[in-house]
């Protein structure tokens, strides 16, 4: 029975395909997932091989599929025509090359240098030698070791007293768990002590002075460990009422010698602004005193002018009156020193005229003396 001529041609057609894609095919284990830690190397295989009756180019590219389906698949890697490209993903540049140098040798497989959190995808290798094209899928998963793991004591660390020791990675990648041990005393953790290795706390009931030492946090998950230490001592409650005594009667002490302090600060400022303004008071209402010499000339000037005006009525009593009293301290100093007047010219007023009988008026000599 013969076929039609259209169905001989499609089943020529199929079995021409099936050789040919029976020549090129991919070797390499199959690896449909894999962990690994960040800042690690990852080698992600893709070997293969070909026949002589794939006449084609060979190509080798590397794409990662995100985990968004709306995103574009993203090309990060490729060999063609004899040349490597490898500037297509800017987030891996210097981070990615091929195992082997030349693919052609049947090895497409890559290498990931330090690995990063954001690396986590699934990466697919296509291999084409016209007219067969081969794929495989890996997919990657980047984790993070914990690191930064922090312990601290939550409450008073008294006896009778409810304590909480905490421990938490600050990176990490889930799961995390964490475990508590005592590196003190009996090394044991204590009898009411109630561990939760999710969030990394030790409940502690009742705490004795027993319960204190060294205590070890650490915190784990698939790829790695991280640990910190915190010291517990636990010490009989302290005497609160005293405390606050001493410290108020501090508090009282301190004010009241900050208030003496001022007090004589502030008397000592009143006294020295006291002696300033007595030493420095000068009153200007009383006119400087005037000098001596100037204080006798006066008193004989006026006696001499008051005798020019004198009537014989009165001229007796004017000749009662003693000279010796006038200021003579000025004329007390040494004979160098006094200067020399000239005898008084002042006239005589005519007395004969006035129907006066005429007197002496008193004259002044060289040496300061009243003659």
């Amino acid at each position: 029975m013969e076929l039609p001529p259209l169905a001989a041609l499609l089943g020529s057609l199929l079995l021409c395909c099936a050789g040919l894609t029976k020549g090129l095919k991919i070797t390499s284990t199959d690896q449909p997932m894999i962990e690994k830690a960040q800042g690690e190397k990852v080698t992600l295989l893709c070997t293969f091989t070909v026949s002589q009756d794939d006449l084609g180019p060979l190509d080798v590219e590397w794409v990662l599929i995100p985990i968004d389906n709306q995103k574009k698949e993203q090309t990060i890697i490729m060999y063609s025509v004899d040349r490597i490209y490898n500037n297509y993903y800017e987030a891996m540049n210097g981070r990615l090359q091929f195992t082997n140098p030349d693919p052609r040798s049947g090895d497409g497989s890559i290498d990931i240098l330090n690995l990063k959190s954001t690396d986590t995808g699934t990466y697919q290798c296509r291999v084409k030698k016209a007219p067969a094209v081969e794929s495989q899928k890996i997919q990657l998963t980047v984790l993070v070791k914990p690191a930064r793991t922090k312990c601290y004591i939550e409450g008073l660390q008294e006896t009778g007293r409810d304590l909480t020791l905490k421990c938490v990675s600050q990176e990490g990648s889930p799961l995390l768990s964490y475990n508590w041990r005592k590196l003190t005393g009996t090394e044991e953790l204590p009898a009411t002590s109630l561990l939760n290795k999710d969030t990394g706390e030790l409940s502690l009931k009742n705490a004795s002075e027993e319960y204190s030492g060294t205590y070890s946090c650490v915190a784990a998950n698939r790829v790695g460990t991280d640990d910190c230490f915190v010291v517990l001592n636990v010490t009989p409650p302290i005497n609160t009422a005293g405390t606050i005594a001493g410290a108020v009667i501090g508090t009282l002490l301190g004010l009241f010698l900050l208030a003496f302090l001022v007090f004589c600060c502030c008397k000592k400022r009143k006294e020295k602004k006291y002696e300033k303004e007595v030493h420095h008071d000068i009153r200007e209402d009383v006119p400087p005193p005037k000098s001596r010499t100037s204080t006798a000339r006066s008193y004989i000037g006026s006696n001499r002018s008051s005798l020019g005006s004198m009537s014989p009525s009165n001229m007796e009593g004017y000749a009662k009156t003693p000279y010796n009293q006038v200021p003579s301290e000025d004329f007390e100093r040494p004979s160098a020193q006094n200067p020399n007047f000239p005898p008084s010219k002042v006239a005589a007023p005519n007395l004969s005229r006035m129907g006066a009988v005429p007197v002496m008026i008193p004259a002044q000599s060289k040496d300061g003396s009243i003659v």
